[in-house]
Formats: C-alpha cells, structure tokens, sequence
C-alpha cells in the first residue's frame, strides 16, 4: 500500500505541476492569440482537473483486479453505460472537429455526423448482446472465440493498437490547440501536458475512473451544447432558415474580400447549403460514408464497454441511450457549425480564425465551436465550454489508451506469451506500461500532425477499423466457415490495405508529410471502399481454401458458440475461450 500511496503522491504532483505551468502560462496570451487572459476559463480549467483526479483517487481504491481495471468489474448499469458510450463517442472529433467541418464546407459537414449515427444500428442488432454474451475484456475475446488464440490475439492487437494511434491523433491536437488558445502555451508544451493528465487518469483509476470521467463529461457536454445552439437559434428568431440564409451571405462576403467577383462569390456562397465541395466525387463518397459507418463496430474502446456491463440486456439498453444522446447531439453540432460561419467569421476580433478557413487551415479552425461559445455566452460560458471540450478529450484519450493497453495486456501478454496462465498482477503491471508507451507515442503523432482537421483524422481511424476488425469481428460471429487462418490473414490484409492506402492519399502524402499537390499515389480520400473489400474478400477465401482438421474443428464449434452468443447460456464468470 505504502509503495501505492508514494505511486499515487508522485502522478498528482506530475499533473499539478503541469496544470500550474499552465496557469503560469497564461499571461502570455495576448501575443499569441490576441486577447485578454481568460481566468474564469483557466479556473474552470483547475477546477475540472482537480474534480476528475479525485475520481481518480477513488476509484484506484477500488481497482484491484485486472476484472476491475479493463471493465469495472461488470457493474456498470445500461443507462450509465450508455451515457459513458456517448461520452466515448462525443469526441473532440465530434465536437470540435465537425463544427469546424460544417463552418469550412457547410452541407457537407453533415456526412461526419450522418456517417458516425449510422452505425449505430449494426452495433444495436448485429453486435452488443453477442458481444456482450462472448467476450470478457476485449473484442479478441469475441472474434477468437472458437479459433487458436495466437494468431487470432497477435491480430486483434496490432489492429487495436493502429487504430487507437490514429483515434490518439486527433484527441491531442484537439487538446493541444485548445490549450494553446486558453492558455497561450507553445502547442507542443500543451500537447505534454495532456498527455501527462491522462497517464494519470488510465495508470490509477482504470476502467472505474474512465467511465465516471467520461458520465460527468457527457452530462457536461450535452447541457453545453444544448444551452449553445439554443442562444444561436435566438438570435435568428429560432429560424433554422434565417441562420443558413446569414450563413450563405456571410460566406459570399467573405469571398469577395479574398478578391472574387461578385458572380464566383456568389456561388461559393450558395456552395454552403449544397454538396460535393468537401467530398468531390462519388468514389470518395461511398468510400467515406463506409468508413464511418461501419468503422463503429470496429473501434476497440466502444467494443470494450459491453464488457462493463452485467448482462447482455443492460448491453442493449446501453447502445439505446447511447444512440438517443449522440443523435440528439449532432443535431445539435449542426447548429453550431452555421453558427460558427455567422458568428465568428464575421467577429474581428476571430479574424485569425476566418483566415485560417479561408486558407484551409484547419488547426485554427478546430477551435469554432469554442469561439461560438464565447460569442454567445461571454468569458463565463467560454470558460465552461473550454473545460467541457478539454473533459472531452481527455475521457475519450484515457478510454483509447485502456483499449490499446488492454490488447497488450490482455491479448499478447497474458494469451499469446503466457498461454492464459498470467497472473492478475502481472497483467495489470503490463498494462500499465503499455499506458506510458502509448502516452509518449500519442504526444509524439499529436505533435507531427498539428494542422490537420481533427474529424478527417478520426474518418482515417473509422476506414482503419471497418477495414480490419469488423469483418474478422462480422465474419467470426455470424458466419460458420470462418476459419483462424482466414480470420487472421483476411484481418491483416485488412488492415495492411487500409494503412497503406491512407498513407499514399493526399490527406498524409500531401498535408502532412509535405509532398508536392498531385503526387499522391492513391487518389481518394478514405480507402475503406477497397481496403474493406480487400478485408472480407480475404477472410471469405483464405476460410474456404482452409481444409485442415483444424478447420474442420473450428466450424463445428459454431453450433455451441451460437446458442452461447444468442441466449447468453455460460457468459456468466467464462473465460471466453
């Protein structure tokens, strides 16, 4: 206990330490963003930190197993899980990312949102209960169920940890331009900080803190947003038409200043309410569209909280709130997004950001949602907001970095190196240095990737799921012939595909690794359309070319994995394998 204790003392000295080089920070604003410092933001700020360690605190108390640390221990009940899966999903992607996506490009915007709810019914009919009724820790546990478990496990990890690292990407420069904009810190020294707070919130709290953090983040966030697109409706007379009309103006006005004549602005005013000047072409469409939806039901911290739940009836009634609150919530982000064209492009003293989006830069554009909350609700309101998008990213940080830390853990240590015979302790000692490893590499991607529109980084990780784990999840699940080598082989030119593809479109090639325009060598802007492909048509044939006993065995097992995954009949305290 005493070694605990002394652990303990040092993180929150760590993090404090960090927050008060914040707070010494934050008279240097002026020069970097132009205004005052913000000390109801900055208390907020404190406040918020010093509120979620003490969550912390208790719930190290009470993680004592791996049980408790990956999952809570089975005792999150529907309707919290529900508000902690929307939490998890609410992201700084979501949040921020799409308002600054919907202030840039209008209409098109709404493909994130439309595109992230979709799939939510393949999670709701297709996977919580199975889910739920399968596994014990992580997603591994469900799509192994019945295959050899080193290949399968050494699989489900290396996709875990691709996507999470992508995902990790967007939360940190989310977090770091937030940081910068509150506190006027150097982007990278922000950057650090965050990724210090949530070593903190993941090596001690575990599960527990994870999933209270992001309860109260939720509950924050849904309120913030509410009362935000409520004072944006107000000024137009609660007339969604009156906004998007402003919204055209604005941005033809906008146009015109940059030198077009009246004609061209014009129509890039009108081009706000109308499609295809985010996404140009129909492959890029399609493509796109599949990556969110179907990259929901591969992304291992959302599958990981159907484990935190007793039964697969609290499961289902998880998704189902989970569902109401997103849905209600990107309704919401639209709102917001057209507020952030009528508000602060057209307010002087954002004009940074106005040239940012007319340039393209969306670094700065990350921050509209923010920027509409002080428009609308003055130094108060913006200081809540900017505590509430910050409580955002870390929940959603510390809910991928348990995910990544659980697939180490969980899958290679304890299944692949131990063959099952690790103990508790062990386990939990990995999985915490797995969580400094991922912390130090999410500080450096954020770092490399500062300009890039936060939502497009998260599509990238959505096209990396949907193309490696949910067919080897989809397939394992539902299909009898499924096979391990299929699985495995199918999973990895999956996720090859998708990896590589990502890399040669001109959203890495060219933003950021400084390529010249046009010599991207994959055309498209999301890969998932063919890496997806390449993923299921690799399960499908490698499963049917396997005729091993092996093989045979494995398709014999899925009568019993069946009636396991739809009734729940031995889910109760089993292994999962």
């Amino acid at each position: 206990m005493n070694t605990k204790s002394l652990q303990w003392a040092l993180a929150s000295a760590l993090s404090l330490a960090a927050a008060g080089s914040a707070l010494a920070a934050g008279g240097d604003l002026g020069e970097s963003a132009k205004q005052s410092t913000n000390w109801t933001a900055i208390l907020m700020f404190g406040a918020f930190v010093a509120g979620t360690l003490w969550i912390t605190k208790w719930a190290a108390a009470k993680t004592k197993s791996a049980s408790d640390f990956y999952t809570a221990g089975g005792g999150i009940t529907g309707f919290q899980n529900g508000l902690a899966i929307a939490g998890d999903y609410m992201s700084a992607a979501s949040f921020l990312g799409i308002s600054a996506a919907v202030m840039a490009t209008g209409y098109d915007g709404l493909i994130y949102s439309i595109g992230f709810l979709v799939g939510w019914p393949i999670i709701t009919f297709l996977m919580a209960e199975r889910l739920r009724n399968l596994g014990k820790f992580t997603f591994a546990d469900v799509a192994g169920y019945r295959f050899q478990q080193t290949p399968i496990r050494a699989f489900a990890a290396s996709g875990t940890l691709v996507v999470v690292a992508f995902y990790l990407i967007a939360q940190m420069v989310g977090a770091g331009q937030l940081i910068k904009l509150l506190f006027g810190l150097e982007y990278w020294m922000a950057v650090v900080i965050v990724g210090a707070l949530m070593m903190v919130y993941v090596l001690f709290g575990g599960m527990t803190a994870t999933t209270w953090v992001q309860i109260i983040k939720a509950c924050m966030l849904l309120a913030g947003v509410s009362f935000m697109a409520f004072m944006v409706l107000a000024k137009y007379g609660f007339s969604p038409e009156a906004l998007f009309a402003e919204g055209v103006k604005v941005k033809a006005a906008i146009a015109a200043n940059a030198g077009k004549t009246p004609e061209e602005a014009a129509k890039i005013g009108l081009s706000l309410m109308g499609p295809g000047g985010f996404i140009k072409d129909p492959i890029s469409a399609i493509s796109f569209g599949m990556a969110l939806m179907f990259g929901t039901a591969g992304l291992p911290h959302i599958l990981m909280r159907f484990f935190t739940v007793p039964d697969a009836k609290e499961a289902r009634k998880s998704v189902l709130w989970a569902t109401t609150w997103i849905g209600y919530f990107y309704v919401l982000i639209f709102i917001i997004g057209f507020g952030a064209t009528t508000l602060v492009l057209t307010n002087p003293e954002m004009a940074d950001v106005a040239k940012g989006v007319i340039k393209g830069g969306a670094g700065t554009a990350n921050m509209a949602a923010v920027l509409v909350a002080k428009s609308v609700g003055g130094d108060v309101f913006y200081g809540f907001i900017s505590a509430v998008a910050f409580a955002t990213i870390l929940a959603v940080v510390a809910g991928l970095t348990l995910s990544g830390a659980s697939a180490v853990s969980h899958d290679l240590y304890a299944t692949v190196f131990k063959n099952g015979k690790a103990d508790s302790a062990a386990e939990l000692k990995v999985s915490r240095l797995t969580t400094i490893a991922l912390g130090v590499v999410a500080v450096v991607l954020g770092i490399a990737f500062e300009k890039q529109n936060i939502a497009f980084m998260v599509s990238l990780a959505f096209a990396i799921a949907a193309s490696a784990n949910f067919p080897v999840l989809f397939l394992s699940v539902l299909w009898k012939d499924c096979t391990t080598k299929g699985a495995v082989i199918g999973g990895f030119l999956g996720l090859i595909s998708s990896v590589g593809l990502t890399i040669v479109s001109p959203s890495v090639w060219e933003a950021t690794l400084g390529y010249p325009k046009g010599s991207a060598w994959f055309p498209y802007s999301s890969p998932a359309l063919f890496s997806m492909s390449i993923g299921f048509f690799g399960v499908w044939l490698f499963s049917v070319l396997d005729r091993s006993a092996q093989a045979t065995k494995e398709r014999a097992a899925f009568a019993s994995q069946q009636v396991r995954s739809e009734t729940g009949l031995g889910a109760a305290g089993a292994s999962g394998h």
